[in-house]
């Protein structure tokens, strides 16, 4: 009796289209100035008895920045870890305001205007953040401070100068009182 192996085979190739998955973020910047006759520091209130006591004469709300190259990288290698984190918190974070009406570039690192510009720390208990996948900045620029055109303005970082953000648009000159700037970025 003989047995034979007989076998049958067959190899293929085949291929299938890809399809690519994508993740987005989102972000959404809007800035609020609150214009007010009244100067804060001669007033020598908190911003929370100020605003109580004072009523803006003029409030403007905007949409829109341009994340800078600099600020996001910066966030990326703080939420990473890696080396020393320079963050935007209260005790490191400034708003400034600019007289320059250059265009946003992501490329830029902070204001544009060469002499009239301005940075302010934080009101007290600002940023928030933690809720809402949002973070809240607020800086009150008294009578003497930053008494020129405000055409552009920014969130930085003092230590490391590392600016997260820039936004132009002409806002008006402030020639005394106070002006409130807050910026809210929500991430999505």
């Amino acid at each position: 009796m003989r047995l034979h192996d007989r076998g049958a085979g067959q190899t293929g190739v085949s291929a299938a289209v890809a399809q690519v998955l994508q993740d987005w973020a989102k972000h959404k910047t809007e800035w609020t100035i609150e214009r007010y006759h009244e100067d804060i520091a001669k007033a020598g209130l908190s911003l929370e008895e100020f605003q109580r006591r004072f009523r803006p004469y003029s409030v403007s709300r905007f949409e829109g920045n341009v994340l800078l190259n600099e600020g996001i990288n910066n966030v990326l290698t703080t939420v990473l870890g890696g080396g020393s984190p320079t963050v935007y918190d209260n005790t490191n974070a400034r708003l400034g305001v600019g007289d320059s009406s250059t265009a946003e570039d992501a490329s830029q690192t902070g204001l544009q205007a060469a002499s009239n510009k301005a940075w302010v720390a934080m009101e007290g208990g600002y940023p928030t953040y933690g809720s809402s996948q949002q973070i809240v900045w607020r800086s009150s620029f008294n009578g003497s401070t930053a008494n020129f055109a405000w055409n552009e303005w920014v969130v930085k970082q003092s230590t490391s100068s590392k600016c997260l953000n820039r936004k132009v648009e002409s806002l008006g000159t402030k020639t005394s009182g106070t002006w409130t700037l807050e910026v809210d970025i929500t991430l999505s």
